[in-house]
């Protein structure tokens, strides 16, 4: 399995580190902006599978080591099979639960092997603790500390921000998650603000242009720039990470009629 410690062994603190965030990032990258192809590879046809992830950021979905023990601590074992059994959200969270155990099982597998002493490990474990979780971000929960925020919206700073994510269609930022209250996204998380009050009554008459529902307070939603309708975001397979590097959405419906000759 490549990645292992026979190829690849970070001996310090900040190596271990750095080894951590780019397996993080990979592995995030696979449950939200790539979250297609991941889902299309976890066919539950398919033997046990696991999601590994790579100090070069970047994922695989493969078979567990063949050898025991494996030079490094193995994922979860089969993700797969649990695919069509549960809600896409649900699953996709499970996964990203188990992952944040396997990240820090090899962080701390590196740390037994080259010796960290109890300072070491409190340091590799508060680096770590900086960072939201993987489930933190699949989830919608993640914090983040004001320097790593890149603001797409603040819903508290301003109460008509949110209306006008809502009804102009010059807004920026056309989506949000609807309304939890707003939230500031990035590409490893999302900040939650507190706010809100009195608009989700305003906003429970939106309906989603896809399905015809109405809007729900923990779900994503996303604006199109063409029609000014509004979908859940999972009606239109569009997920917040993916969301916040469109300049400008449009539908599935006005996109098929830009197509047309």
């Amino acid at each position: 399995m490549e990645g292992g410690a026979a190829q690849y062994n970070p001996r310090t603190v900040e190596e271990v580190f750095r080894d951590f965030k780019g397996r993080r990032a990979g592995m995030i990258k696979a449950l939200t902006t790539e979250v297609e192809e991941f889902y299309q590879q976890c066919d539950p046809e398919k033997e046990n599978l696991c999601l590994y992830g790579f100090p070069s950021e970047q994922w695989e979905v493969n078979l567990p080591a063949e050898e025991v023990p494996p030079e490094l601590p193995e994922p979860a074992l089969g993700i797969n099979f649990a695919r069509d059994g549960m809600q896409e959200k649900d699953w996709l969270s499970l996964v990203a639960v188990h992952s944040d155990a396997w990240l820090l099982s090899v962080a701390f597998y590196f740390g037994a092997r080259f010796g960290f002493d109890k300072t070491n490990r409190k340091r590799l474990f508060n680096m770590i603790n900086d960072l939201p979780t993987i489930f933190e971000v699949v989830s919608g929960n993640a914090k983040k500390s004001q320097k790593e925020k890149t603001v797409i919206s603040n819903h508290s700073s301003t109460k008509s921000k949110s209306n006008s994510k809502m009804r102009d269609s010059e807004s920026q930022g056309k989506y949000l998650n609807q309304q939890q209250p707003a939230m500031n996204y990035d590409e490893e998380g999302l900040d939650d603000d507190d706010g809100g009050g009195d608009d989700d009554d305003e906003n429970g008459e939106t309906l989603c242009g896809a399905c015809g529902a109405n809007y729900s307070s923990d779900e994503f939603w996303i604006c199109c720039d063409i029609c000014e309708k509004w979908f859940h975001g999972k009606c239109v397979k569009i997920t917040p990470a993916r969301a916040e590097h469109i300049k400008q959405y449009k539908c599935p419906t006005c996109s098929n009629k830009r197509a047309r000759p």
